[in-house]
C-alpha cells in the first residue's frame, strides 16, 4: 500500500509499505478514505520532538471503512464507516472509567505512531476506539472527529465558558478556528480571536470572531484590554504551543536549550485573562518549563486546564453537528485543502509554511 513515511527533518515522501494485517484479537484494520495532517505532524515533521525515526509512519487521523476485525471486535464489522480516534483506548482502565482516554493505562503511546496517512491502518484496541458514523455525509468532514474538533470542544469545556463570557483565542490555526466557533456555539457573549495570517483572521471573522491582528499592535494583551474597557477576558485558549513565533529572545532560549519552547502566545493570553478567570491549554508543548509564570498564575488566581484531547470522550457531543445540514459549526468552511496522498510532501510544505491560504489539509488515499 501507499503511505506517507517520514526520512529526516522536513522531508516526508509516499512510500510503497506492507499492508497491516489484525495480529491481536483486539485489532481492526480500515481502508482510509480520508486523513488529515495536524500540528502535531508538523512537530514531528520539523523534528520539534526527536522521536522520529527515518520509516516511520505519519499520521493520527482517519475515517475510512471497515476491512477486517478481531475476534474481540464485536461493535464494528467489515462494510461499518469508522472514525478512528487519534489516541488509543482500551476503555476499562482506571483512566478509562475517568475517561481520561488520553491517558490510557493500557496502551500509552505517540499518536503519530498509529500510521493513519495511508491506503490502510490497523488499529489497535479496536474492540472500544473506532467509532462508526453516517454512510451519508462528507469524509473530510468526519475526519475531524478524530481529534481536531475534539480537542477544540475539550479546549472550550477546560476554559469554563459560560453564557456571555468573553473569551480570548490565541492562534487561528484549525484548532483555534474551532474553539472559537465551539465557544460562540455554547453561549459565549463575545470571542477575541488573535493571529497574524491573513486568510486565518478573514476565516475566523466569517464566523462573527472578533480578529485582532497582533503585528499591528505594539502587545497584543494591552490591545484586548483596550477592546475590553479594561475588563479583559473571562477565559483565554492557548491554541498555539510550540508553533508559537515567539520573541527573538525565546527564540535564542529554544536554540541553546535553556528555555525549549516559545511562550509568547501562553503569556499574551494569560495577561488577556481577569483575575479569577480561566486559561485552557489546548497547543502542544513540551519538556520542562524553568521559566514559566506560575507566579502571574498565583496573583491572579487563575485556574489552569490543559492536556492532550480525550477524543471518545466529546465524540457523543459533537457527531450530531457534524450530520447536521446545518453545519452549526461551520466545519465545511475549514479544510482548505483536499489532496491526493500522492501529492502528500507538498501538502507538508504548504501547511508548515502557511502558503497558498492553507489551514487544514486532507489527505484522500
Amino acid at each position: 500500500m501507499r503511505a506517507v513515511v517520514w526520512h529526516g527533518k522536513n522531508d516526508v515522501r509516499v512510500d510503497e509499505v506492507d499492508d497491516p494485517r489484525v495480529g491481536e484479537p483486539t485489532d481492526a484494520v480500515v481502508r482510509v478514505t480520508a486523513t488529515a495532517i495536524s500540528g502535531t505532524d508538523l512537530h514531528l515533521y520539523t523534528r520539534l520532538w526527536p522521536v522520529m525515526e527515518e520509516g516511520d509512519l505519519l499520521g493520527h487521523e482517519a475515517v475510512g471503512e471497515v476491512v477486517e476485525v478481531g475476534r474481540d471486535v464485536v461493535h464494528i464489522a467489515p462494510g461499518d464507516r469508522v472514525v478512528v480516534p487519534a489516541n488509543v483506548a482500551c476503555g476499562w482502565c482506571l483512566q478509562c472509567q475517568d475517561r481520561m482516554y488520553s491517558q490510557c493505562e493500557t496502551f500509552q503511546a505517540l499518536p503519530a505512531r498509529l500510521g493513519a496517512q495511508a491506503e490502510y491502518l490497523r488499529v489497535p484496541q479496536a474492540q472500544f476506539g473506532p467509532v462508526k458514523v453516517p454512510d451519508d455525509g462528507a469524509d473530510f468532514r468526519y475526519v475531524l472527529l478524530a481529534e481536531l474538533l475534539p480537542t477544540a470542544w475539550q479546549a472550550v469545556e477546560y476554559a469554563n465558558v459560560r453564557p456571555g463570557d468573553t473569551v480570548s483565542v490565541h492562534g487561528l490555526g484549525p484548532v483555534g478556528q474551532m474553539a472559537a466557533r465551539i465557544a460562540l456555539h455554547r453561549g459565549a457573549g463575545r470571542v477575541i480571536g488573535v493571529d497574524q495570517v491573513t486568510e486565518r483572521l478573514e476565516m475566523a471573522a466569517r464566523h462573527g470572531v472578533e480578529t485582532l491582528d497582533f503585528s499591528d499592535v505594539k502587545d497584543a494583551s494591552e490591545a484586548i484590554a483596550d477592546l475590553t474597557r479594561g475588563g479583559l477576558c473571562h477565559a483565554a485558549i492557548d491554541a498555539v504551543g510550540m508553533e508559537a513565533s515567539g520573541s527573538l529572545r525565546d527564540s535564542v532560549l529554544q536554540v541553546t536549550g535553556v528555555q525549549p519552547d516559545r511562550l509568547a502566545a501562553l503569556q499574551s493570553a494569560l495577561n488577556s485573562v481577569r483575575r479569577g478567570g480561566t486559561l485552557s491549554i489546548a497547543g502542544v508543548y513540551g519538556g520542562p518549563f524553568p521559566m514559566f509564570p506560575l507566579g502571574e498564575l498565583f496573583d491572579k488566581q487563575i485556574a489552569l486546564r490543559m492536556g492532550e484531547a480525550n477524543v471518545r470522550r466529546w465524540v457523543d457531543d459533537l457527531l450530531p453537528l457534524l450530520a447536521d445540514d446545518a453545519d452549526p459549526l461551520g466545519v465545511d468552511d475549514l479544510v482548505t485543502h483536499r489532496i491526493p496522498i500522492e501529492q502528500a510532501p507538498y501538502a507538508y510544505e504548504i501547511f508548515q509554511k502557511k502558503m497558498d491560504g492553507c489551514i487544514k489539509v486532507v489527505l484522500e488515499p
